[in-house]
C-alpha cells in the first residue's frame, strides 16, 4: 500500500479523504465482530484513537475522523444493538454541527473506558 493510501501521512498530515477506503478494506468477518457488541465497539474505537495519539493527533483530527467514520458507517451498516441503533438514530437526526459534536462525545467516551 502506498503512502497515498493512508489515513495518516508519514508526515503526520491527516487525509480523511482515504477513510472510507480504509474502512473497505477491513473483512466483513472482521468488521461484523467490531460490531457484534457496544462493548466491542467501544474497544477497537479506544484502540484506533491511541494509535491516533501516538501518532500525533489532537482532538479535534480524532473527532474529525471519528465523524468520518461516524458517517460511513450510517450509511453501510445495519446496527447489531440497540446502542448503535441509537448512535444512528442521533446521527442522522442531527445537522452537521450535532454530529462534529457527537464526534468529540465518541472520543472522549473512549478515553472512559
Amino acid at each position: 500500500m502506498n503512502e497515498q493510501e493512508h489515513v495518516i501521512k508519514q508526515d503526520g498530515e491527516l487525509d480523511t479523504k482515504n477513510i472510507k477506503n480504509a474502512m473497505d478494506k477491513m473483512s466483513n468477518e472482521r468488521a461484523e465482530d467490531i460490531l457484534s457488541s457496544f462493548d466491542e465497539f467501544k474497544s477497537y474505537l479506544a484502540e484506533r484513537i491511541e494509535l491516533g495519539k501516538k501518532l500525533g493527533l489532537n482532538e479535534e483530527q480524532l473527532a474529525v475522523t471519528a465523524e468520518k467514520v461516524a458517517g460511513c458507517l450510517a450509511e453501510n451498516a445495519e446496527p447489531k444493538n440497540r446502542e448503535e441503533q441509537l448512535l444512528k438514530e442521533l446521527w442522522k437526526a442531527g445537522n452537521d454541527e450535532e454530529r462534529h459534536k457527537l464526534a468529540h462525545m465518541l472520543v472522549r467516551l473512549t478515553e472512559q473506558a
